[in-house]
C-alpha cells in the first residue's frame, strides 16, 4: 500500500502542495470538533473537568494493539479515532438522559478533533503514515526528499 508522500513521486498530479489545502481543512474541521465538544458541550452540561482530563487520553490507549501487529494496531486505533462510534454514543447518551455516557463521548469526540487539529490521522498502512499526511519520522523523511 502506498502513502500518500509516496504518491507524489509517481504521480505528478498528486504533489505535496495539492493535499496541503485539504489537510489544513481537515485540521480546522478538527479543531472545531474539540472546541464544540470541550467548551461548548461539556462545559455547558457542566460535567466534571477532572473526569475530562483523567478520560482525555483514553482513546489512545488503542495503540497497544500495535503490539499484535500493524494491521490490528492501525484497525484498533482507526476504530478509537473515529466519528463513527463517538458521535452516535453522544446522541443516545443525550437522548437517553445519561449524563456518564454524554460526558464519555463528549470527551472522546473532544480527543479526536485535537488529534486531527495536531494533524495525527486515522493510520493507513503503519502507524507513520496517516490519511492527514505522514507523522514523525515518515514527515521527516518526506520532507529531507522533498528538499532534495
Amino acid at each position: 500500500m502506498t502513502s500518500p508522500g509516496s504518491l507524489s513521486k509517481t504521480t505528478p498530479s498528486l504533489d505535496a502542495a495539492a493535499f496541503a489545502p485539504v489537510r489544513a481543512t481537515l485540521r480546522l474541521e478538527g479543531a472545531a470538533a474539540f472546541a464544540a465538544a470541550a467548551a461548548a458541550l461539556y462545559h455547558a452540561n457542566g460535567f466534571s473537568w477532572v473526569w475530562f482530563a483523567v478520560l482525555f487520553l483514553a482513546p489512545d490507549l488503542s495503540m497497544l494493539a500495535y503490539l499484535a501487529g500493524s494491521r490490528v494496531g492501525a484497525f484498533a486505533y482507526n476504530v478509537a479515532h473515529t466519528y463513527a462510534i463517538a458521535l452516535p454514543l453522544a446522541l443516545a447518551g443525550f437522548f437517553a438522559r445519561e449524563p456518564f455516557i454524554l460526558a464519555a463521548a463528549l470527551i472522546w469526540i473532544a480527543h479526536i478533533g485535537f488529534d486531527r487539529a495536531l494533524g495525527y490521522g486515522l493510520k493507513l498502512a503503519g502507524f507513520h503514515d496517516t490519511h492527514l499526511g505522514p507523522i514523525g519520522r515518515a514527515r521527516a523523511t518526506r520532507d529531507f526528499a522533498d528538499r532534495t
